[in-house]
């Protein structure tokens, strides 16, 4: 049985009232912080985290004891929310099965979410308006154990480039673990397989210009353990990852964090945790908030995906 943790307290979170119970439960023995620090770093960067969530079925990574205990994998909303936390209902077709998840509008829906153990977000990248047509395009810069993270940055920098060039604008951020991710808005006009198959027309274009330092082998025991692999399959259906702001579940505390492309030089991933982001949004806001400003096109990458003959 777990014990209790403080007396519960009420959060005001806009025009909500969410109920935490158990607030000085310890989440990260590693650095003490707990429940209560979790709630109140992901208020501090409320705005942010939001923009990132808004609208998209959301898997959550709760861990009811602490990062000690048991990590649940949650796909379906848990029980008990009130009437104001929104849903999605999503299809898993190798399940056959449908399940109602989080479906984030409101700052209040992630304090709760807080409150049922929740430490990570993981949406998808599609929106409730149509799940079928991802509208975000994910670049996952993946590296292999002996890749140093100088290896990530040059990776980053040259992926960068090929985005100038597409006229595309790209919005990096920390993974929260070793790697980097860019998130691109697109215009929801493709399913699942035609996004995964531009990524990859994308991922081999990185490749051709770095091949010393970049895979895009799919097999993870074929690949040399020095390079980056950009993984395409990010952006297949119902593949998840962190999300921009999101808090990790490691003994560090590490988040996900945005930054500006002039940031790449100097940006240090194991620094950004939910002790210190939030001075850091406080000071500097959202680099991501203008990443609803436009939407771009695949046709490019499409005919990069025909020219290479990639799969369908």
């Amino acid at each position: 049985m777990v014990e209790a943790a403080g007396e519960p307290i009420e959060l005001e979170v806009g025009p909500r009232v969410v109920r935490l119970t158990s607030p000085e439960r310890v989440y990260f023995p590693a650095r003490g912080w707990t429940k209560l620090d979790l709630a109140n770093y992901y208020l501090s960067v409320g705005d942010g985290i939001v923009r990132a969530l808004r609208e998209r079925p959301c898997m959550l990574h709760r861990f009811p004891s602490g990062l000690s205990g048991e990590k649940v994998h949650q796909k379906r909303l848990p029980s008990g929310a009130p009437p104001w936390v929104e849903t999605v209902n999503v299809y898993f077709p190798r399940y056959g099965r449908t399940a109602d998840e989080l479906c984030v509008t409101e700052l209040g829906a992630v304090i709760w979410a807080v409150q049922m153990a929740t430490v990570e977000f993981h949406p998808w990248n599609s929106r409730r308006a149509d799940v079928e047509k991802p509208d975000e395009w994910r670049i996952d810069l993946d590296p292999m154990p002996q890749a140093g993270f100088e290896r990530v940055r040059r990776v980053a920098g040259v992926a960068h480039e090929v985005l100038e060039e597409l006229g595309v604008a790209g919005f990096p951020k920390t993974s929260g673990g070793s790697g980097l991710h860019i998130y691109v808005r697109i215009v929801p006009e493709w399913g699942f397989s035609e996004v995964r198959r531009a990524a990859l027309a994308f991922a081999r274009e990185v490749e051709r210009r770095m091949p010393d330092d970049v895979t895009t082998t799919w097999w993870r025991k074929d690949r040399d353990p020095e390079h980056v692999f950009v993984d395409f399959n990010q952006n297949a259906r119902d593949h998840t990852i962190a999300s921009a702001w999101s808090v990790r579940g490691v003994p560090e505390g590490t988040v996900s964090t945005p930054f500006g492309w002039d940031e790449l030089a100097d940006i240090a991933p194991k620094e950004l945790t939910l002790a210190t982001v939030p001075a850091r949004f406080a000071k500097t806001g959202d680099p991501h908030g203008g990443i609803d400003d436009v939407a771009h096109r695949l046709d490019t990458l499409l005919e990069w995906a025909d020219r290479d003959g990639l799969p369908e």
